[in-house]
């Protein structure tokens, strides 16, 4: 027990903690099931809150409003955890940072984009398709997509400093490519309409972008 600025006892309760995460865990597990199965527009807080057996009171408590209900469903799509995690800290950058060639570092990203998509490509194509009608789906994906941007260019970067890069393309060019693959669109052609498994689409992807930007390919 500690003592408050009032004079009054706070108390730490790690089980009070784990019930919140446990709550928030099951409110955006219920928007992305709503979500994916209903659109955006036709799932509503009151069906979150009914399908994670809370009151809608707690939703905004745990979560907040729809649009950041849908964005805290991106976003853990992303991480793969219950939370956001920023680009720098997730572990196949930091993997990436650490490789010593070109190749290892796109071996190690297409690897993470392949196991990403099957989280977050459904997600996404939900919210592209969203993003025609409703303006909160609109600045996520324009969000979403222009973070992706500046996190592509930042890997080119560093594989730039390798030395194995072509010179003739600029590395503006070379994070455009990449941007316009590691999105849901090939993975969902790929893995969803022709069958790939996501090994197999993690290692086309790994081909392509080793042909595509190193030197000799």
């Amino acid at each position: 027990m500690s003592q408050d600025v009032n004079g009054g006892r706070s108390y730490h309760s790690p089980r009070r903690a784990e019930q919140a995460a446990a709550t928030r865990s099951a409110v955006i597990g219920a928007a992305r099931e709503l979500f994916l199965r209903e659109g955006y527009a036709g799932t509503t807080v009151s069906a979150v809150a009914a399908r994670a057996q809370v009151a809608v009171d707690t939703v905004y408590a745990a979560v907040g409003r729809k649009p950041a209900l849908l964005r805290e469903v991106v976003e853990t799509s992303i991480s793969g955890t219950d939370h956001a995690v920023p680009a720098a800290e997730r572990d196949y950058v930091v993997r990436i940072r650490q490789a010593a060639g070109a190749r290892e570092k796109i071996r190690i990203y297409a690897d993470a984009v392949a196991q990403i998509q099957g989280r977050l490509g459904p997600v996404y194509l939900a919210l592209r398709e969203a993003s025609s009608t409703d303006q909160d789906c609109r600045e996520l994906w324009t969000t979403i997509s222009s973070r992706r941007a500046a996190n592509m260019r930042d890997f080119v970067a560093d594989l730039r400093v390798t030395g194995e890069l072509r010179d003739d393309l600029s590395d503006e060019d070379m994070a455009d490519i990449v941007w316009s693959m590691n999105g849901p669109e090939h993975w969902a052609l790929l893995v969803h309409e022709r069958g790939w498994t996501t090994e197999r689409f993690g290692t086309w992807l790994a081909d392509v972008w080793t042909r595509s930007l190193t030197v000799t390919g």
